[in-house]
């Protein structure tokens, strides 16, 4: 039986000396941890969290200038806990922005409670060499015809949204080698929709995770 005496402090770095293995067990194998889904990242650390007495509470609360969604860290037999907020941006104001603004604020503000680090893909990739002339006229070429295709006057949600759906078409069809290259091509807007666009990053991520869901099953039935 683990020893739950102390407070949330200690509970939780008892917690967190126990999360390595399981966030490795976890990855998915297309994605870098960076991409990792809410359900990855609560496979990671929900068990070594509640097997030393920690629960997870995640409340939408209205602040100041957004909501917010909070995720509280409670210790139960020391009655004590940490919290953290993040707030609530809406790409697209629908259900469907909600929807994904929350499980973006959830993913985020988990993350940041439990301590888990996702792989230092902005690093990864300064380590790389820059792509060459050809490559990136071929990525300025993609990039025009996707803004040609909008008026002039078209607000910058209207081009993420433009490159998002073009990313999504660019997935369906190709084989998994083919997929993981097009998501490297691509990875700077995707990188965008995650910041500033997360239903965007959300879209992209589901076409892409079906697309070599796909592959796998065409694998199985051969």
């Amino acid at each position: 039986m683990t020893d739950r005496k102390g407070n949330i402090h200690t509970a939780l770095a008892a917690a967190q000396s126990e999360m390595g293995k399981a966030l490795k067990q976890s990855a998915n194998p297309h994605f870098r941890s960076k991409y990792a889904d809410l359900g990855s990242v609560m496979d990671a650390c929900l068990p070594a969290l509640n097997e030393h007495g920690i629960s997870v509470i995640q409340p939408i609360e209205s602040g100041e200038t957004y909501s917010v969604v909070k995720t509280i860290l409670t210790h139960g037999e020391s009655d004590t806990s940490i919290e953290c907020a993040v707030p609530l941006m809406l790409g697209k104001q629908d259900m469907q922005g909600l929807g994904s603004a929350i499980t973006y604020a959830r993913r985020y503000g988990l993350m940041a409670m439990a301590g888990i680090a996702p792989e230092d893909d902005d690093g990864n990739a300064a380590a790389k060499a820059a792509p060459n002339k050809a490559q990136q006229g071929l990525q300025n070429a993609w990039r025009d015809s996707v803004l040609d295709s909008l008026p002039e006057n078209a607000t910058p949600t209207q081009k993420a949204e433009a490159f998002a759906e073009a990313i999504c078409k660019e997935f369906t069809g190709k084989g998994t080698k083919a997929l993981e290259n097009a998501w490297e091509r691509r990875k700077k807007y995707i990188a965008e929709f995650e910041a500033k666009y997360p239903h965007l990053h959300d879209d992209v991520t589901e076409a892409f995770m079906a697309a070599m869901k796909a592959n796998e099953k065409q694998k199985d039935d051969e």
